[in-house]
């Protein structure tokens, strides 16, 4: 049976822990699946209040890098923290959303009956529920579609129902797996407006791409080829390194080879 989720700590705690060091780090992560290593020693920071975009090919590792910041996976070797906790650890999630690549919804309920559900692990309810509830599905254009069945959306508006239920508690960190796939351009735009709004409120963001024109509105790019980071920077150092006229050039010269 699903729990409410709830912290052992005091806030005043929690928020001394979360403003020590960086949101989030892997320290010589190296991680192991089907005998075959899929991260290699990889060390990565997302710091506060940044919006870090980790952008590589199918199978370069970036969902098995989020999933271990998660707690949802561990790691081989190397120590993973999240707002300065060791991973894995419930209590920590209580101030994390999470998008995952495949869409975590019950297809048998409603968009609200999801929205209800997963608002009260967060410890949402009554009338600042609604009001998140209407917030979210304002942002993902899926207002009118509040009461419908999940298995009768869209693949698309799947992928923006997620994204709601991540925003749905108002996380001090995103983690975000490939968010806008299979979401039209005008609503990725406004996505992302809000995205860059909430990163300027101090939210931090990691979130995983392989479109060159997202990865470009970062704050920081890492490269990440077969499970090795390969470079990282700002587009505007990533440029200036690699000599390169655009960022597609860039991480192919710094050792991405394809992105796609």
């Amino acid at each position: 049976m699903l729990k409410q989720l709830s912290s052992d700590a005091s806030p005043a705690a929690n928020d001394a822990v979360s403003q020590a060091g960086p949101a989030t780090s892997l320290d010589s992560v190296t991680r192991l699946l089907g005998g075959k290593t899929v991260l290699h020693e990889l060390s990565l920071q997302l710091r506060r209040g940044e919006l870090l975009g980790l952008l590589g090919p199918s199978g370069s590792g970036k969902t098995t890098l989020v999933k271990l910041l998660t707690g949802m996976s561990r790691p081989d070797s190397g120590t993973v923290t999240m707002l300065g906790r060791s991973m894995p650890e419930r209590n920590v999630l209580l101030r994390c959303g999470y998008m995952a690549q495949n869409d975590a919804l019950y297809t048998e309920l409603s968009a609200r009956d999801n929205l209800v559900f997963f608002g009260s692990l967060y410890g949402l309810s009554g009338a600042r529920l609604k009001e998140r509830i209407d917030a979210v599905m304002k942002l993902t254009d899926l207002e009118s579609h509040l009461r419908k069945r999940v298995s009768a959306y869209s693949g698309g508006m799947k992928r923006r129902l997620s994204l709601a239920i991540a925003l749905l508690h108002e996380p001090e960190l995103l983690l975000l797996d490939e968010p806008t796939v299979g979401i039209d351009p005008a609503l990725r735009r406004i996505i992302w407006q809000e995205l860059l709004r909430l990163r300027d409120s101090g939210v931090s963001i990691l979130l995983t791409t392989h479109a060159m024109d997202e990865a470009q509105k970062c704050d920081r790019i890492a490269f990440i080829r077969d499970g090795r980071l390969t470079a990282q920077g700002s587009p505007a150092e990533l440029l200036e390194r690699s000599g390169a006229a655009d960022i597609e050039e860039a991480f192919i010269s710094l050792g991405g080879g394809d992105v796609r």
